[in-house]
């Protein structure tokens, strides 16, 4: 059985997934073979495998890291936000219910134990170490008896646990101590040690207080990892409270012609997959910006309509601010215009849902000759095919079934004018294809913007990978993140009171709704039920 490490945070976004792709890309790089694990994962931002399965992008992110094929066991089980309250659950790859958070957690998840170990256990078998990644805290003590991806899944495997901390929003010290401090003496034990993320600064004026902390917890600091720009590739949150004015990365180079390119990305609520635009920001001179105004429309040479998991509630969200309005009036004045999943089904005439809102028919925005209707089953498909005269590949992930009427054929979408619009993800990161739709992009919107000729997407994403390896490597104790993952939990780590307060039972279930006794936890334990 190979080894195993979890990688827990004092907060969400701490910086859990960036420090796991990294300590899988170091240790890919020394030879090991290794392969990262989540056991529930909830994010917006979903991929599929080649084998058909849905799993969170940072996953699949991780497993490049790891230069592994990303699979399902890497990522059992998915919840896809629908709103505040309820989320799609994914199960082994596969949507097997709408449930409500309380209704996930008064049973249901506990459920899925045996599922993840499953999962965790055969990724032993076959790799040298599998790098695992929390979610949220592990000292979220409402949640505990039901926790499947923290402690739950340390205790059940017996993994040693390294915390992360982000310095950079303050209070590290007393996130890793109270963190400590609130873990019952079980789970204490397996915590072996810290890792500060994001420190910028002189670190010997942080060693003082390292050494007071291990002092405090008995646990050393396993690294320092300084500040990095650039690094935020394939986030999980969908479910940022506003991306306006958020600006996606571009590379350090002027515009390859005379003229730069902006590109507006509608904000919409519940997106999914805004990763899809990354692509277009790593070119020279291209400009992405998330806006919420359709005045930041007007300066655009391109305006995505991206996916979202929630499509009737995002045409409602255009259509309330003035947005779709703003589309309309580009499409007539024929200013490009990109739809892609969601924003494709925006784009078209008429949406029927049945499903996802519930909302029957609603009329789109009417730019593309296209009739959506919503299906029960989920497409999950990696398409490939040509455009403009370039190989493309993607993925897709929706339940809208399109029916074209008209338009120019466009990765199994279509085109109208200047309004484009397909359920491919992803396209964009062909660098042929990117490069001859951005050319197209510049001549319909009058930019003598010339796309550079060499970018190559991939080539970039493996950079940054690296650089993820390369603060592992430097700034971490490599040494002793070594012997945890290949010797376990380290012995005589001490216990920090007052530990955690004593788990509630649920309460008990109505007489008259009382459910049959829970069946044994296994794959297929939630499949078949009524959310």
């Amino acid at each position: 059985m190979g080894g195993g490490l979890l990688v827990a945070g004092t907060t969400s976004d701490a910086g859990k997934s960036m420090v796991t792709a990294g300590i899988c890309r170091w240790l890919a790089r020394k030879g090991v073979k290794v392969a990262p694990f989540k056991a529930q994962n909830m994010s917006l931002n979903s991929f599929v495998t080649r084998e058909g399965a849905e799993i969170g992008r940072a996953q699949a992110m991780q497993a490049a890291a790891a230069r592994v094929e990303p699979s399902a066991l890497m990522n059992p089980v998915l919840l896809k936000p629908g709103s505040d309250r309820s989320s799609q659950v994914v199960l082994m790859g596969r949507p097997v219910g709408e449930l409500s958070a309380r209704g996930y957690h008064a049973g249901r998840q506990e459920r899925l134990l045996g599922t993840v170990t499953d999962c965790l256990q055969e990724l032993r078998r076959t790799h040298d170490a599998v790098i695992c990644e929390g979610a949220g805290s592990p000292a979220e003590i409402n949640l505990r008896r039901t926790d499947i991806v923290n402690m739950g899944i340390a205790r059940a495997a017996r993994i040693p646990v390294v915390v992360v901390g982000d310095i950079d929003r303050g209070g590290v010290f007393a996130s890793f101590f109270g963190t400590t401090a609130l873990l019952s003496r079980e789970d204490q034990a397996l915590v072996a040690g810290y890792l500060v993320n994001k420190f910028r600064g002189d670190v010997t004026l942080l060693e003082p207080g390292l050494e007071m902390l291990k002092g405090l917890s008995g646990r050393p600091t396993l690294g320092v990892l300084p500040f990095a720009h650039g690094l935020g590739i394939d986030e999980e949150d969908g479910l940022r409270v506003s991306l306006r004015g958020a600006v996606r990365e571009s590379v350090v180079a002027p515009p390859h012609g005379a003229d730069v390119l902006r590109v507006a990305v509608a904000a919409v609520p519940l997106m999914s997959n805004f990763t899809d635009v990354d692509a277009l920001a790593a070119e020279p001179g291209v400009v992405v910006r998330f806006v919420d105004r359709p005045e930041e429309l007007a300066d655009a040479d391109l305006v995505v309509l991206p996916g979202t998991r929630g499509t009737v509630r995002a045409l409602q969200w255009l259509r309330e601010r003035g947005i779709a309005d703003a589309v309309r009036r580009r499409a007539a004045e024929g200013r490009p215009v990109l739809g892609i999943c969601g924003g494709f089904q925006m784009l078209g005439e008429r949406i029927e849902d049945e499903v996802e809102s519930k909302a029957g028919t609603v009329d789109g925005l009417g730019l593309l000759p296209v009739r959506i209707r919503f299906a029960a089953e989920k497409t999950l498909a990696r398409p490939s095919g040509e455009a403009l005269g370039e190989p493309v590949e993607g993925y897709e992930i929706h339940h809208g079934v399109a029916e074209i009427d008209g338009g120019e054929p466009f990765l199994a979408g279509c085109r109208s004018g200047a309004v484009w619009g397909t359920h491919w993800h992803g396209s964009l990161e062909s660098d042929g294809f990117r490069r001859a739709f951005l050319r197209r992009v510049a001549a319909d919107a009058g930019r003598a913007f010339v796309p550079a000729p060499d970018t190559s997407f991939a080539a970039l994403r493996e950079e940054q990978l690296d650089r993820l390896g390369d603060l592992i490597e430097e700034h971490a104790d490599t040494d002793a993140l070594l012997r945890l993952i290949e010797g376990g939990v380290p012995a005589g780590l001490p216990f920090v009171p007052p530990g955690a307060p004593p788990i509630p039972l649920p309460p008990p279930a109505p007489a008259a709704s009382a459910p049959a006794a829970a069946p044994p936890a296994h794959r297929t334990s939630l499949e078949g039920g009524t959310p």
